[in-house]
Protein backbone atom coordinates (compact mmCIF):
# COMPACT_ATOMS: atom_id res chain seq x y z
CA UNK A 1 0.00 0.00 0.00
CA UNK A 2 1.17 3.62 -0.64
CA UNK A 3 1.74 5.89 2.43
CA UNK A 4 1.01 9.06 2.62
CA UNK A 5 2.01 11.21 5.44
CA UNK A 6 1.62 14.95 5.07
CA UNK A 7 4.59 16.90 6.72
CA UNK A 8 4.81 20.54 6.30
CA UNK A 9 2.13 20.78 3.91
CA UNK A 10 4.46 18.09 1.51
CA UNK A 11 2.66 14.40 1.18
CA UNK A 12 5.13 11.66 1.33
CA UNK A 13 4.96 9.08 -1.24
CA UNK A 14 7.04 5.86 -0.71
CA UNK A 15 8.24 4.97 -4.34
CA UNK A 16 9.11 1.27 -3.41
CA UNK A 17 5.06 0.64 -3.74
CA UNK A 18 5.48 1.05 -7.29
CA UNK A 19 6.26 -1.37 -10.36
CA UNK A 20 8.12 1.23 -11.78
CA UNK A 21 9.82 3.30 -9.53
CA UNK A 22 12.23 5.33 -12.28
CA UNK A 23 8.83 6.58 -13.67
CA UNK A 24 6.98 7.50 -10.01
CA UNK A 25 9.92 9.45 -9.23
CA UNK A 26 9.82 11.30 -12.26
CA UNK A 27 6.27 12.23 -12.49
CA UNK A 28 6.53 13.39 -8.99
CA UNK A 29 9.90 15.54 -9.70
CA UNK A 30 8.00 17.60 -12.65
CA UNK A 31 4.43 17.76 -10.71
CA UNK A 32 6.53 19.22 -8.19
CA UNK A 33 8.46 21.57 -10.31
CA UNK A 34 5.38 22.56 -12.24
CA UNK A 35 3.48 23.18 -8.41
CA UNK A 36 6.17 25.57 -7.47
CA UNK A 37 6.59 27.57 -10.56
CA UNK A 38 2.24 28.02 -10.60
CA UNK A 39 2.63 29.12 -6.84
CA UNK A 40 5.34 31.55 -7.28
CA UNK A 41 3.46 32.55 -10.43
CA UNK A 42 0.31 33.37 -8.26
CA UNK A 43 1.71 34.41 -5.44
CA UNK A 44 5.30 35.83 -6.17
CA UNK A 45 7.08 36.91 -2.68
CA UNK A 46 7.33 40.84 -2.32
CA UNK A 47 10.87 42.26 -2.27
CA UNK A 48 9.72 45.41 -0.47
CA UNK A 49 10.68 45.34 2.84
CA UNK A 50 12.41 47.34 5.63
CA UNK A 51 16.43 46.57 6.20
CA UNK A 52 17.95 46.48 10.00
CA UNK A 53 21.20 47.95 9.97
CA UNK A 54 24.24 45.87 11.01
CA UNK A 55 24.80 44.97 14.45
CA UNK A 56 28.41 46.75 15.18
CA UNK A 57 30.60 48.12 18.04
CA UNK A 58 30.79 51.85 18.72
CA UNK A 59 28.77 52.52 15.47
CA UNK A 60 27.85 55.98 15.37
CA UNK A 61 25.99 56.17 12.29
CA UNK A 62 23.34 53.70 11.19
CA UNK A 63 22.98 52.92 7.02
CA UNK A 64 19.80 54.48 5.82
CA UNK A 65 17.19 52.41 6.06
CA UNK A 66 15.94 51.40 2.24
CA UNK A 67 13.44 49.31 0.48
CA UNK A 68 13.43 46.70 -1.86
CA UNK A 69 17.58 45.70 -1.15
CA UNK A 70 19.68 43.64 1.02
CA UNK A 71 22.65 44.94 3.02
CA UNK A 72 25.45 41.99 3.43
CA UNK A 73 24.68 38.86 4.54
CA UNK A 74 23.98 40.09 8.30
CA UNK A 75 21.35 42.53 7.23
CA UNK A 76 18.08 41.66 8.94
CA UNK A 77 14.95 42.09 6.96
CA UNK A 78 11.34 43.75 8.41
CA UNK A 79 8.34 44.25 6.18
CA UNK A 80 4.29 43.95 6.12
CA UNK A 81 3.28 41.01 3.76
CA UNK A 82 2.17 41.55 0.37
CA UNK A 83 -1.65 42.99 0.65
CA UNK A 84 -2.38 40.29 -2.06
CA UNK A 85 -1.22 37.23 0.47
CA UNK A 86 -4.91 37.32 2.09
CA UNK A 87 -6.81 37.45 -1.23
CA UNK A 88 -8.17 34.25 -2.39
CA UNK A 89 -6.92 31.97 -5.10
CA UNK A 90 -9.66 33.04 -6.86
CA UNK A 91 -9.16 36.50 -6.43
CA UNK A 92 -5.27 36.40 -7.11
CA UNK A 93 -6.21 34.70 -10.51
CA UNK A 94 -9.10 36.62 -11.61
CA UNK A 95 -11.48 33.81 -12.43
CA UNK A 96 -14.49 34.85 -13.79
CA UNK A 97 -17.72 34.50 -11.70
CA UNK A 98 -20.55 32.54 -12.89
CA UNK A 99 -23.65 33.85 -14.49
CA UNK A 100 -26.30 34.43 -12.22
CA UNK A 101 -30.27 34.06 -12.45
CA UNK A 102 -32.69 36.35 -10.82
CA UNK A 103 -36.40 34.92 -9.80
CA UNK A 104 -38.44 37.63 -9.14
CA UNK A 105 -42.19 36.36 -7.53
CA UNK A 106 -45.37 38.18 -8.06
CA UNK A 107 -47.50 39.40 -5.45
CA UNK A 108 -50.60 38.40 -4.06
CA UNK A 109 -49.87 35.07 -5.12
CA UNK A 110 -49.40 35.35 -9.04
CA UNK A 111 -46.66 32.83 -8.94
CA UNK A 112 -45.81 33.79 -12.42
CA UNK A 113 -41.94 34.01 -12.15
CA UNK A 114 -39.44 35.79 -14.38
CA UNK A 115 -36.05 35.24 -14.97
CA UNK A 116 -33.71 37.92 -15.63
CA UNK A 117 -29.87 36.66 -17.57
CA UNK A 118 -26.82 38.07 -18.34
CA UNK A 119 -26.15 34.82 -20.55
CA UNK A 120 -27.95 31.49 -21.54
CA UNK A 121 -26.12 28.19 -20.50
CA UNK A 122 -27.17 24.98 -19.26
CA UNK A 123 -25.07 25.67 -15.44
CA UNK A 124 -28.24 28.67 -15.13
CA UNK A 125 -31.01 26.40 -16.24
CA UNK A 126 -29.72 24.29 -13.06
CA UNK A 127 -30.07 27.35 -10.45
CA UNK A 128 -33.62 27.83 -11.03
CA UNK A 129 -36.25 27.34 -8.66
CA UNK A 130 -38.38 24.53 -9.23
CA UNK A 131 -42.53 25.36 -9.74
CA UNK A 132 -43.46 23.93 -6.88
CA UNK A 133 -41.01 25.44 -4.58
CA UNK A 134 -42.21 28.57 -6.52
CA UNK A 135 -45.56 28.32 -5.73
CA UNK A 136 -45.57 27.66 -2.14
CA UNK A 137 -43.29 31.66 -1.97
CA UNK A 138 -46.14 33.66 -0.73
CA UNK A 139 -45.53 37.66 0.52
CA UNK A 140 -45.91 37.88 4.30
CA UNK A 141 -48.87 39.31 5.72
CA UNK A 142 -48.37 42.92 7.16
CA UNK A 143 -48.46 42.98 11.24
CA UNK A 144 -49.64 46.04 12.81
CA UNK A 145 -48.29 46.66 15.73
CA UNK A 146 -49.09 49.99 17.80
CA UNK A 147 -45.91 50.67 19.57
CA UNK A 148 -47.30 53.31 21.99
CA UNK A 149 -46.12 53.92 25.34
CA UNK A 150 -47.69 51.00 27.04
CA UNK A 151 -45.98 48.86 24.72
CA UNK A 152 -44.35 45.72 26.85
CA UNK A 153 -40.99 45.72 24.96
CA UNK A 154 -38.41 44.52 26.24
CA UNK A 155 -35.86 46.67 24.56
CA UNK A 156 -35.12 50.04 25.79
CA UNK A 157 -35.12 52.38 22.48
CA UNK A 158 -33.89 55.20 24.45
CA UNK A 159 -30.36 53.12 25.37
CA UNK A 160 -30.20 52.18 21.73
CA UNK A 161 -30.67 55.41 20.20
CA UNK A 162 -27.74 56.66 23.01
CA UNK A 163 -24.05 56.63 21.91
CA UNK A 164 -22.19 54.09 23.75
CA UNK A 165 -18.90 55.63 24.89
CA UNK A 166 -16.07 53.51 25.43
CA UNK A 167 -14.96 53.62 29.14
CA UNK A 168 -11.67 54.24 30.44
CA UNK A 169 -10.19 53.07 33.49
CA UNK A 170 -8.32 55.75 33.84
CA UNK A 171 -11.65 58.33 33.99
CA UNK A 172 -12.91 56.35 37.22
CA UNK A 173 -12.60 59.16 39.90
CA UNK A 174 -13.69 56.92 42.31
CA UNK A 175 -10.83 54.55 42.17
CA UNK A 176 -7.90 57.10 40.39
CA UNK A 177 -5.33 57.34 43.47
CA UNK A 178 -5.59 53.71 43.70
CA UNK A 179 -4.74 53.03 40.31
CA UNK A 180 -2.08 55.51 40.39
CA UNK A 181 -0.38 54.06 43.35
CA UNK A 182 -0.77 50.39 42.32
CA UNK A 183 0.96 51.82 39.34
CA UNK A 184 3.78 53.24 41.00
CA UNK A 185 4.30 50.32 43.08
CA UNK A 186 4.21 48.08 40.13
CA UNK A 187 7.10 50.52 38.17
CA UNK A 188 9.59 49.23 41.04
CA UNK A 189 8.82 45.81 40.58
CA UNK A 190 9.27 45.49 36.64
CA UNK A 191 12.22 47.88 36.63
CA UNK A 192 15.12 46.63 34.48
CA UNK A 193 18.57 47.27 35.96
CA UNK A 194 20.29 51.05 34.96
CA UNK A 195 23.97 49.91 34.46
CA UNK A 196 23.11 46.18 32.92
CA UNK A 197 24.75 46.83 29.82
CA UNK A 198 27.98 47.20 31.40
CA UNK A 199 28.28 43.73 32.34
CA UNK A 200 26.89 42.23 28.78
CA UNK A 201 29.74 40.90 26.95
CA UNK A 202 28.95 41.01 23.41
CA UNK A 203 26.59 44.04 22.95
CA UNK A 204 26.58 47.78 23.34
CA UNK A 205 24.15 50.53 24.24
CA UNK A 206 24.29 51.26 20.53
CA UNK A 207 22.99 48.29 19.38
CA UNK A 208 20.16 47.89 21.30
CA UNK A 209 19.41 51.64 20.10
CA UNK A 210 19.11 50.05 16.63
CA UNK A 211 17.10 46.86 17.71
CA UNK A 212 14.70 49.95 19.16
CA UNK A 213 14.08 51.79 16.44
CA UNK A 214 13.58 48.66 14.40
CA UNK A 215 11.08 48.14 16.48
CA UNK A 216 9.01 51.68 15.72
CA UNK A 217 9.29 50.41 12.19
CA UNK A 218 7.56 47.13 13.34
CA UNK A 219 4.94 48.74 14.93
CA UNK A 220 4.23 51.32 12.08
CA UNK A 221 3.90 48.45 9.68
CA UNK A 222 1.60 46.50 11.52
CA UNK A 223 -0.09 49.11 12.94
CA UNK A 224 0.21 48.34 16.29
CA UNK A 225 -0.48 50.03 19.82
CA UNK A 226 1.97 52.38 20.89
CA UNK A 227 1.47 50.80 24.40
CA UNK A 228 2.70 47.83 22.61
CA UNK A 229 6.18 49.74 22.10
CA UNK A 230 6.80 50.22 25.46
CA UNK A 231 6.32 46.78 27.02
CA UNK A 232 8.20 45.26 23.98
CA UNK A 233 11.30 47.68 25.15
CA UNK A 234 10.53 46.76 28.79
CA UNK A 235 11.06 43.18 28.20
CA UNK A 236 13.91 43.83 26.26
CA UNK A 237 15.65 45.68 29.29
CA UNK A 238 14.58 42.97 31.83
CA UNK A 239 15.67 40.24 30.25
CA UNK A 240 19.03 41.56 28.91
CA UNK A 241 19.27 42.94 32.92
CA UNK A 242 20.00 39.07 33.59
CA UNK A 243 20.78 37.18 30.67
CA UNK A 244 24.36 37.82 28.81
CA UNK A 245 23.11 37.52 25.26
CA UNK A 246 25.30 37.44 21.97
CA UNK A 247 24.88 40.13 19.30
CA UNK A 248 23.58 37.45 16.78
CA UNK A 249 21.09 36.45 18.79
CA UNK A 250 19.64 40.09 20.14
CA UNK A 251 16.82 40.87 16.59
CA UNK A 252 15.69 37.38 18.34
CA UNK A 253 15.00 38.65 21.49
CA UNK A 254 13.59 41.71 20.51
CA UNK A 255 11.37 39.82 17.83
CA UNK A 256 10.13 37.88 20.67
CA UNK A 257 9.30 40.35 23.36
CA UNK A 258 7.71 42.39 20.47
CA UNK A 259 4.93 39.17 19.94
CA UNK A 260 4.61 38.82 23.35
CA UNK A 261 3.42 42.77 23.82
CA UNK A 262 1.39 42.07 20.48
CA UNK A 263 -0.25 39.05 22.39
CA UNK A 264 -0.74 41.20 25.65
CA UNK A 265 -2.17 44.81 24.13
CA UNK A 266 -3.24 43.77 20.60
CA UNK A 267 -7.06 42.45 19.67
CA UNK A 268 -5.77 40.83 16.75
CA UNK A 269 -2.24 40.58 17.60
CA UNK A 270 0.40 39.23 13.92
CA UNK A 271 0.75 35.81 14.24
CA UNK A 272 4.11 34.35 14.54
CA UNK A 273 4.99 33.24 11.63
CA UNK A 274 4.71 37.64 10.28
CA UNK A 275 7.48 37.62 13.32
CA UNK A 276 9.60 35.06 11.34
CA UNK A 277 9.00 36.94 8.32
CA UNK A 278 10.02 40.34 9.48
CA UNK A 279 13.11 38.80 10.07
CA UNK A 280 14.15 37.62 6.52
CA UNK A 281 13.82 34.72 7.71
CA UNK A 282 16.52 34.75 9.93
CA UNK A 283 15.12 33.07 12.40
CA UNK A 284 12.66 29.78 12.42
CA UNK A 285 9.73 30.05 13.75
CA UNK A 286 10.65 27.10 16.46
CA UNK A 287 13.81 29.80 17.53
CA UNK A 288 11.14 32.34 18.17
CA UNK A 289 8.76 30.44 20.08
CA UNK A 290 11.50 29.38 22.13
CA UNK A 291 12.70 32.54 22.92
CA UNK A 292 9.67 33.87 24.12
CA UNK A 293 9.29 30.66 26.49
CA UNK A 294 12.59 32.15 27.94
CA UNK A 295 11.59 35.43 28.26
CA UNK A 296 8.65 34.48 29.77
CA UNK A 297 10.61 32.40 32.73
CA UNK A 298 12.81 34.69 33.28
CA UNK A 299 10.29 37.90 33.95
CA UNK A 300 8.50 35.02 35.81
CA UNK A 301 5.29 35.74 33.47
CA UNK A 302 5.17 39.62 35.08
CA UNK A 303 4.06 41.68 31.71
CA UNK A 304 1.77 43.99 33.28
CA UNK A 305 4.44 46.49 33.58
CA UNK A 306 3.52 50.14 33.97
CA UNK A 307 4.95 52.27 31.04
CA UNK A 308 5.44 55.59 30.06
CA UNK A 309 2.16 56.26 27.96
CA UNK A 310 0.19 54.80 30.65
CA UNK A 311 1.62 57.88 33.39
CA UNK A 312 0.85 60.34 30.65
CA UNK A 313 -2.38 59.35 29.85
CA UNK A 314 -3.22 60.06 33.69
CA UNK A 315 -1.21 62.96 33.47
CA UNK A 316 -3.56 64.37 30.96
CA UNK A 317 -6.49 63.78 32.29
CA UNK A 318 -5.33 65.62 35.85
CA UNK A 319 -4.19 68.34 33.95
CA UNK A 320 -5.96 68.79 30.43
CA UNK A 321 -3.92 70.35 27.43
CA UNK A 322 -4.28 70.32 23.60
CA UNK A 323 -3.86 67.47 21.79
CA UNK A 324 -0.35 68.94 20.13
CA UNK A 325 1.35 69.07 23.80
CA UNK A 326 0.03 65.48 24.31
CA UNK A 327 1.32 64.29 20.73
CA UNK A 328 4.87 66.15 21.94
CA UNK A 329 4.84 64.53 25.35
CA UNK A 330 4.22 61.04 23.33
CA UNK A 331 7.17 62.11 21.05
CA UNK A 332 9.27 62.84 24.04
CA UNK A 333 8.28 59.53 25.59
CA UNK A 334 9.20 57.38 22.67
CA UNK A 335 12.59 59.14 21.84
CA UNK A 336 13.57 58.14 25.65
CA UNK A 337 13.31 54.25 24.54
CA UNK A 338 16.12 54.51 22.01
CA UNK A 339 18.54 55.57 24.33
CA UNK A 340 19.38 53.23 27.75
CA UNK A 341 21.90 55.68 29.03
CA UNK A 342 20.71 57.85 31.12
CA UNK A 343 16.96 57.08 30.94
CA UNK A 344 17.04 53.68 32.40
CA UNK A 345 17.87 55.03 35.15
CA UNK A 346 14.72 57.08 35.65
CA UNK A 347 11.60 55.41 36.59
CA UNK A 348 8.67 55.57 33.66
CA UNK A 349 6.56 58.00 35.90
CA UNK A 350 9.36 60.29 36.14
CA UNK A 351 10.11 60.30 32.54
CA UNK A 352 6.11 61.07 31.58
CA UNK A 353 6.39 63.94 33.69
CA UNK A 354 9.74 65.22 32.59
CA UNK A 355 8.28 64.59 28.86
CA UNK A 356 4.93 66.32 29.77
CA UNK A 357 6.89 69.26 31.32
CA UNK A 358 8.99 69.68 28.65
CA UNK A 359 6.62 69.62 25.89
CA UNK A 360 3.73 71.81 27.97
CA UNK A 361 6.68 73.98 28.01
CA UNK A 362 7.82 73.92 24.64
CA UNK A 363 4.25 74.77 22.96
CA UNK A 364 2.77 77.14 25.91
CA UNK A 365 5.30 77.71 28.26
CA UNK A 366 3.39 76.11 31.29
CA UNK A 367 5.02 74.10 33.56
CA UNK A 368 3.97 71.28 36.18
CA UNK A 369 0.97 71.91 37.79
CA UNK A 370 0.03 72.24 41.88
CA UNK A 371 -2.44 69.41 41.23
CA UNK A 372 -0.33 67.31 39.45
CA UNK A 373 2.57 68.00 42.63
CA UNK A 374 -0.31 66.32 45.20
CA UNK A 375 -0.94 63.31 42.88
CA UNK A 376 2.08 62.22 41.85
CA UNK A 377 4.39 63.53 44.49
CA UNK A 378 6.98 64.74 42.37
CA UNK A 379 7.41 68.46 42.52
CA UNK A 380 9.16 70.03 39.90
CA UNK A 381 12.71 70.40 41.41
CA UNK A 382 12.43 66.69 42.02
CA UNK A 383 12.04 66.19 38.14
CA UNK A 384 14.37 68.46 36.77
CA UNK A 385 17.45 66.41 36.65
CA UNK A 386 15.02 63.90 34.26
CA UNK A 387 13.89 67.08 32.39
CA UNK A 388 17.77 68.30 31.63
CA UNK A 389 18.74 65.01 30.35
CA UNK A 390 15.28 65.22 28.34
CA UNK A 391 15.98 68.54 26.65
CA UNK A 392 19.51 67.33 25.86
CA UNK A 393 18.00 64.14 24.07
CA UNK A 394 15.31 66.76 22.05
CA UNK A 395 18.07 69.31 21.05
CA UNK A 396 20.18 66.27 19.55
CA UNK A 397 17.00 64.25 18.14
CA UNK A 398 17.69 65.71 14.59
CA UNK A 399 21.21 64.51 14.44
CA UNK A 400 20.78 61.00 16.11
CA UNK A 401 21.67 58.47 14.16
CA UNK A 402 18.41 56.31 14.95
CA UNK A 403 15.40 58.31 12.99
CA UNK A 404 12.64 56.00 13.20
CA UNK A 405 10.75 58.10 15.95
CA UNK A 406 11.16 61.52 14.38
CA UNK A 407 9.81 60.16 10.70
CA UNK A 408 6.56 58.31 12.93
CA UNK A 409 5.70 61.88 14.49
CA UNK A 410 5.78 63.79 11.71
CA UNK A 411 2.84 62.63 10.42
CA UNK A 412 -0.65 64.60 10.47
CA UNK A 413 -1.38 62.25 13.16
CA UNK A 414 0.46 63.07 15.71
CA UNK A 415 0.62 66.91 14.51
CA UNK A 416 3.81 67.14 12.61
CA UNK A 417 5.29 67.36 16.25
CA UNK A 418 8.81 66.11 15.86
CA UNK A 419 9.41 68.66 13.37
CA UNK A 420 8.66 71.41 16.14
CA UNK A 421 11.82 73.85 17.24
CA UNK A 422 13.34 72.36 20.96
CA UNK A 423 13.86 75.59 23.24
CA UNK A 424 17.67 76.47 23.76
CA UNK A 425 17.30 76.99 27.33
CA UNK A 426 14.73 75.79 29.48
CA UNK A 427 13.43 78.72 32.19
CA UNK A 428 10.96 76.83 34.65
CA UNK A 429 9.70 77.79 37.62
Amino acid sequence: MASNRAQGGVTDISAADYPNQENVLSRLRVAAKSGVENQENINPKPSNRTVLGVLQNNQRSRPHLQRGAKQGTSSQVLSCKNEDSGKGFAERAGSKQPAFQIHMDEPDGACTKKQVSKTKSPSENALALHPSVTRLRQPLSTIDISMDAGFDSPMDMSIVDAEEKPVNTNEVTDYAAEIHTYLREMELKCRPKAGYMKKQPDITNSMRAILVDWLVEVGEEYKLQNETLYLAVNYIDRFLSSMSVLRGKLQLVGTAAMLLASKFEEIYAPEVAEFVYITDDTYTKKQVLRMEHLILKVLSFDLAAPTINQFLTQYFLHQPVDSKVESLSMFLGELSLVDSDPFLKYLPSQTAAAAFVLANYTLTRGSWSRALVDVTGYSLEDLMPCVTDLHETYLNAARHSQQSVREKYKGSKYHEVSLIEPPEKLFLN
